[in-house]
């Protein structure tokens, strides 16, 4: 069943108005951050480094490309990349293509990191979402799909 704007208001609970969804979709954000924060503790490396890892994983980037992505500041993608480069993490090298333009990539120790900043994200995200049966939880990404304005996965 698709989601559409008429069945919020024949399911809606009385009292779920805009403001309170907002406030329990904040919690859950704050839970989700909270739980990942935790579980990349051990690694050494903040939620927005993970991110910079997470997109150099498909192969090097430049600095501008991943400020676009992350939707930050250039600047602020120096100090992370500053962060993973002295962990040992990351390069940076010169784009061939463009001498003006700095690529970052991944060292051999940051591309075995992949696997365990996926392990932390699906341990936050069960501590959040586990409680829910799946068709709850496909009926949540249906749902938040709607949201974003983007079609349900098959």
């Amino acid at each position: 069943m698709r989601y559409t704007p008429d069945m919020e208001r024949s399911v809606a609970p009385a009292g779920a108005e805009p403001i309170e969804l907002a406030d329990r979709f904040a919690e859950t954000m704050r839970r989700l951050r909270r739980g990942t924060a935790e579980a990349l503790a051990p690694l050494g490396l903040s939620g927005s480094q993970a991110r910079v890892v997470r997109l150099l994983a498909s192969g090097p980037l430049r600095m501008t490309t991943i400020a676009e992505r992350l939707s930050v500041v250039p600047r602020s993608v120096t100090d992370l990349v500053d962060g993973l480069e002295s962990a040992g993490l990351v390069v940076r090298r010169g784009d061939p293509d463009d001498r003006r333009s700095v690529l970052v990539e991944l060292t051999p120790s940051g591309r075995h990191l992949i696997d365990r900043l996926d392990a932390a994200r699906r341990e936050s995200a069960e501590r959040v979402f586990g409680i829910l049966d799946e068709g709850r939880r496909a009926e949540l990404l249906e749902l938040l799909d709607a949201l974003c304005g983007t079609e349900s996965r098959p």
